[in-house]
């Protein structure tokens, strides 16, 4: 055969080292702001200030609409009042990039951008820019995102934290702000300065900024990233596309191979292979289904076995048969083995990702020189036939797709 795979599988438990979030040479505080552009700089105090080890951002991103955009360039961007400014002058913080740059206006459907978000359709636009500026911030490894929840309205706060436990990692944070009484919900209080300031409360009192209190309430996310294949974690997908991988993520592994489409779906994410791969693929699920024991390079009627997997995928009466029973004469050696098996589960690795693609392998059992070979999916979860027909009529959009993004796997 002239198709051979090469490279060795990456390995997946292997784990960047550990630091902590204030370790990181990028910072990013994001936060979804409504018409209360006091949350950032209340976050940002309790972040840089208030807690120890401080985590002070390299660089602060909002999403908004028209008017909270508005809203957070006069109060925290202008020169008078300039409560950004101030603040990181009154307490000394090292540069922070915060600008006109980084105030993101939410758009529509349309890419119209949105004075409030009112309809269900606007909600939805909200998520999917919310996924998509999460996902490219946490591309990034040098990078510790902290997002807060505090702004905006309440479906803004749920995208958010949602968008983090889709695709946050081990050096992201979520959090909320807390400011004591007489201080919440008061336009005249920004953040607590470290001099005396009196302010107007919303109850007509008044009360010295000095002593308010402002606490940073950590909380907790199951992160979810692990489970997400590829394709969402590199490319564009929708806050819906992103929810529905996680799900089937969490459901019973379960694996389809469609030899006349010459692809599998595995996880509910479809990818093409080459015959080669995907006959020597599909001979182990077949043994698996058969109750048949692991296999290694000689194991009795292995190269049959192969051929009649791979006639029924490229034809019988195909020229690329006849090479590959002329290769295959004297039986598959234990280089093409291994050769095959590599080349199948860096295909699996590549769609799904290292921990989702984990039960599809074909994985060592025994010790060397004994070592054999096979799938360890339950039997009951193998199946052979259509995608089309096995998800509806309504899957073609969605398997194009992905076989556009992992085109022609296992070349």
């Amino acid at each position: 055969m002239a198709e051979h795979e090469h490279g060795p599988l990456p390995d997946a438990d292997q784990e960047p080292p550990r630091r902590a979030p204030h370790d990181y040479p990028r910072r990013v505080l994001l936060a979804v702001s409504g018409l209360s552009p006091q949350i950032l700089t209340e976050t940002l105090y309790a972040l840089a200030v208030a807690t120890d080890p401080p985590f002070v951002p390299t660089e602060i991103q909002i999403l908004t609409t028209v008017e909270g955009a508005e809203r957070a360039r006069l109060s925290l961007l202008s020169e008078d009042p300039g409560w950004f400014a101030r603040l990181c002058r009154d307490y000394q913080l090292p540069p922070i990039t915060f600008g006109a740059a980084q105030i993101q206006l939410i758009t529509d459907a349309d890419g119209r951008v949105l004075d409030d978000i009112r309809e269900l359709e606007d909600n939805a636009c909200v998520a999917d820019q919310l996924i998509e500026r999460v996902r490219d911030l946490t591309a990034d490894p040098d990078c510790a995102l902290h997002v807060s929840l505090a702004g905006g309205r309440k479906t803004m706060g749920y995208y958010a934290g949602y968008a983090l436990s889709l695709f946050g990692r081990a050096q992201d944070r979520l959090s909320h702000v807390l400011v004591a009484a007489p201080f919440e919900q008061s336009w005249n209080f920004f953040y607590p300065t470290p001099y005396s300031r009196v302010i107007e409360t919303q109850d007509k009192r008044l009360a010295d900024t000095r002593d308010a209190r402002v606490t940073l309430a950590e909380v907790p996310f199951v992160r979810l990233r692990e489970g997400l294949p590829t394709r969402l974690l590199e490319g564009r997908a929708s806050f819906g596309d992103s929810i529905a991988a996680a799900q089937r993520a969490l459901e019973p592994p379960q694996l389809l191979i469609d030899l006349e489409q010459r692809c599998l779906q595995a996880a509910g994410e479809t990818l093409r292979l080459k015959p080669a791969p995907l006959a020597f693929y599909a001979l182990m699920a077949r043994r698996r289904q058969q109750g048949l024991q692991a296999a290694r390079w000689n194991s009795d009627g292995l190269a049959a076995q192969y051929l009649h997997e791979y006639r029924r995928i490229v034809g019988a009466h195909s020229g690329d048969v006849e090479r590959a029973e002329a290769a295959l004469a004297d039986g598959i050696s234990a280089e093409d083995f291994d050769q095959r098996r590599s080349r199948a589960n860096q295909a699996l690795t590549k769609a799904l990702g290292a921990p989702l693609a984990r039960p599809y392998l074909i994985q060592a059992e025994g010790r060397r020189p004994h070592t054999r070979y096979g799938l360890r999916i339950e039997p009951e979860a193998i199946r052979f036939g259509s995608i089309a027909e096995a998800v509806g009529p309504h899957s073609d959009d969605r398997a194009a797709e992905n076989r556009n993004q992992d085109q022609e796997a296992g070349a």
